[in-house]
């Protein structure tokens, strides 16, 4: 499985052709580490609460996965400081990324990441 493609500013990676806010770069390695950690603890949480139709522990798990989003900068306020709105979950070739993204696609159209 290759990566996904990354905008030239570094702010986004795009799946199926959508722009998903990427992670903020200025995390030092050990923080960015423990984010992804507990991400990936809260996912299996969720997994879990689902299995075990348990609602009050689902809630607590998207919690989770929610908090450690926002730490990693994925959501909550944006992580650069240009004033630059955020496009988060925006179709890229909707946004001033479209052109970049158009040469990304192959000549058939079909959009593969």
């Amino acid at each position: 499985m290759t990566a996904p493609p990354t905008t030239p500013d570094g702010r986004y990676i795009v799946v199926r052709g959508r722009l998903w806010r990427a992670t903020n770069p200025d995390l030092s390695s050990a923080d960015r580490e423990a984010l992804v950690g507990r991400l990936m603890a809260g996912r299996r949480a969720v997994a879990r609460a689902r299995a075990d139709k348990d609602p009050n522990a689902l809630a607590a798990a998207r919690g989770e996965v929610e908090a450690a989003k926002v730490g990693l900068g994925e959501r909550g306020p944006v992580w650069w400081s240009d004033g630059v709105p955020d496009l988060n979950r925006h179709m890229a070739r909707n946004t001033p990324y479209g052109p970049w993204f158009a040469a990304l696609e192959p000549p058939d159209g079909r959009v593969t990441t």
